[in-house]
């Protein structure tokens, strides 16, 4: 029973995380989509590179695609230091310790950001959803799944080491 409570705080803490990440995410690509891709767009937009990579929004949004990871990088840096040190409560600041689990942490970050920017992207581009809900959801599911995983292959449980 004291198990089951301590993963139930360890889910409603990660969540909570998550959620104000997924605050800070759209305020990230709000920020990208009505200030930076603007002046960015406006003042570079003759560099082919960053037309067509950057810009462009013919045959997709690329601005919103290239907010989306930036913001999806930065959430991850912040939330994997406030997952090891207050929802796993592991304390150890072992460089070889930490930079394994950041590694592992890392590696399950991109498989979830790519199902992330992509149920994001196939929401906007395919079903015209709004951003904040494509947002929404996305994260949502990307939690979910990265919750699992920490819990089970990165902040492992010492007493099963």
């Amino acid at each position: 029973m004291e198990e089951e409570n301590g993963i139930k705080k360890q889910m409603l803490y990660y969540f909570i995380f998550a959620a104000l990440m997924i605050g800070l995410n759209y305020l990230i690509q709000k920020i990208n989509q009505i200030w930076l891709a603007p002046f960015i767009c406006a003042n570079l937009s003759e560099i082919n590179l960053i037309q067509t990579l950057y810009c462009s929004t013919d045959p997709y949004n690329m601005p919103e695609l290239v907010g989306s990871i930036i913001a999806v990088g930065i959430t991850y840096i912040i939330k994997f230091f406030l997952d090891k040190f207050y929802v796993f409560k592991k304390k150890s600041m072992e460089i070889k310790e930490t930079s394994q689990q950041f590694i592992k942490y890392f590696l399950f970050a991109i498989l979830t950001t790519i199902e992330n920017i992509g149920i994001q992207f196939i929401f906007t581009n395919f079903f015209g959803t709004p951003l904040e809900i494509s947002l929404i959801i996305a994260l949502s599911i990307g939690y979910l799944t990265k919750f699992f995983l920490d819990k089970k292959y990165v902040f492992l449980d010492e007493k099963k080491d």
